[in-house]
């Protein structure tokens, strides 16, 4: 077939591999100059360092690079994508500097795209099926600021994290960075060595752990084990989940709060009057964060002043000077202001018709297994299973859409795949207090994820290795004979087989109509459009 794919970040370069690999023609669209989506030298700030290590955030076929520190920054990521695009020869597949403006369904089942070139020229090509791969941190959400004009007249400056490349835009200003998650604290970092003031303005402060526990235990052999998943309740705890939830429940909640305590003595929070709200249990409800770096010693040295419990209530000007005043009706010098206050998840290339019944009433997309969406024919998304493993999550959902357009998956019927999706939803809610990123964060059930994805393909590692996994980190490389394996299997499938439709209705809703219950005039909360994790 000949297959679109939007985005060429890591969830699209893998899926352009596998899809490749099993004979399909792909076409990877990006407007960005080079590879590497959130990783692209056009959207990285200062400080960006990738939240889990090198090992669990690479492909399980293609290791980083041995002299890359333990925490790859942005630059290096990048750099590890485009090896891996040379490796698989993926260049050809790529139109880099590209926009795509529209992507249509067609009456016989294909899929219409309207791009726009780095020339400026537009172009209409037709494909046989669809892959919306542009990421779940694909647009920046900006707070709208009142008094923004007077503010901009006066000299001040809003940008976005992701529009923020040079610290040296910030020196000897006072800057405001607007948000608690990893990436205002990556940023605030680098900014408060060469501005005059740094605040960081922090409606709520979140959980962060140390990248070294006790500074010897790495956070990866608590948190990035099948056992440090387990100490989080899934909606089906199995086997040893099952004790963990019941009557090893105050062992379960011993275990995690302990990092908790820990964290709290050795990031010095209880001093800085920074401990957040809670236990350490709740780090799943906000975004669970890796302490950067200096960020709190910078906090200690008085680099950087955090602004707890508070907003930007109005930009204004004060003496002709650019000035913000917050909640607390503190006034502060504001040259500059860095909104790293997470991204919206939009899908705005496709038409009106598709975005609602793609999306629930309340804006959370409705993906069967965060890959497909019902009852839209010929379209899959990949990526939009953010997770600590999201390389290898994104592989494994590759793999999926390979076997689905082979033929060579027997997924259940569209009203099944719907119950099952409403109550993925319903538990993530409750799970997270509804801070799934509109269904698009699998955080902290990264491998229950991947577990039913494989489960689907009736294809996994070994068992014993599996079991390695419970004690020791992840290793993505457990998972590097899954695509062979596939692929030998898919070989077989007959191919009139190829192109049969399932139990999937073949029509897109009416005006007025949604099958997922949202319509026309639907309007997604602000809360629910905002993510604050990166990498």
């Amino acid at each position: 077939m000949r297959i679109a794919i939007i985005g060429a970040g890591l969830a699209g370069l893998v899926t352009a591999k596998v899809l490749t690999q099993a004979g399909h023609r792909t076409d990877v669209f990006d407007k960005t100059p080079d590879v590497g989506g959130v990783w692209s030298r056009t959207r990285r700030y200062p400080g960006v360092t990738t939240q889990s290590p090198k090992a669990q955030y690479s492909f399980s076929d293609f290791p980083m690079p041995a002299d890359f520190p333990e925490w790859p920054d942005g630059a290096q990521i990048q750099s590890y994508l485009a090896d891996y695009t040379a490796h698989f020869d993926l260049e050809r597949t790529l139109r880099l500097s590209t926009e795509v403006l529209s992507a249509r369904p067609t009456a016989d089942g294909a899929w219409s795209v309207e791009y726009r070139d780095s020339a400026g020229t537009h172009a209409t090509e037709t494909y046989d099926r669809l892959v919306v791969a542009n990421g779940v941190f694909c647009e920046p959400a900006v707070p709208k600021f009142d008094g923004l004009a007077e503010f901009t007249a006066a000299g001040g400056q809003v940008c976005a994290g992701t529009e923020f490349h040079d610290a040296e835009q910030a020196r000897d200003r006072n800057v405001l960075v607007v948000g608690y998650g990893k990436s205002a604290c990556d940023v605030a970092v680098p900014i408060s060595a060469v501005a005059a003031r740094t605040d960081v303005i922090a409606r709520q402060l979140l959980w962060k752990v140390p990248r070294k526990i006790g500074g010897r235990l790495n956070f990866k052999m608590l948190l990035l084990t099948r056992l440090g998943e387990a100490l989080f309740r899934y909606i089906r705890p199995q086997g040893f989940e099952r004790f963990l939830h019941g009557p090893g429940n105050g062992l379960r909640r011993r275990m995690i709060n302990s990092i908790g305590t820990v964290s709290i003595r050795q990031l010095g929070l209880k001093r800085l009057d920074l401990v957040p709200r809670g236990t350490m249990e709740d780090i799943v409800r906000g975004a669970i964060g890796l302490a950067t770096e200096g960020f709190f010693e910078a906090v200690e040295a008085g680099d950087i002043t955090v602004r707890r419990d508070r907003t930007i209530e109005q930009l204004l000007v004060v003496d002709g000077k650019p000035a913000a005043r917050l909640s607390n009706g503190t006034t502060l010098r504001a040259d500059l202001v860095v909104c790293a206050t997470g991204f919206t998840q939009g899908v705005p290339f496709l038409p009106e018709k598709v975005r609602e019944q793609l999306l629930d009433e309340r804006g959370n997309f409705m993906l069967y297994r965060q890959i497909l969406p019902l009852g839209i024919p010929g379209l899959y998304f990949n990526g939009y299973n953010s997770s600590f493993f999201s390389p290898l999550n994104a592989e494994i959902a590759a793999l999926w859409i390979a076997a689905d357009l082979a033929g060579a998956l027997a997924t259940p019927d569209t009203e099944t795949m719907r119950h099952a999706v409403v109550e993925q939803l319903a538990f993530m809610d409750v799970a997270t207090d509804t801070h799934h990123c509109r269904g698009t964060k699998i955080i902290p059930f990264s491998m229950h994820n991947a577990d039913e994805v494989l489960g689907d393909l009736d294809l996994n590692i070994n068992p014993l290795i599996r079991a390695t996994h419970w004690l020791g980190p992840v290793d993505p490389a457990a998972y590097r004979r899954l695509t062979p394996t596939l692929l030998k299997r898919l070989a077989s499938v007959e191919p009139g087989d190829r192109d049969r439709d399932r139990d999937r209705p073949s029509v897109l809703p009416g005006p007025g109509s949604s099958a997922s219950g949202s319509g026309p005039g639907h309007t997604v909360p602000e809360s629910l459009t905002k993510s604050s994790t990166q990498g």
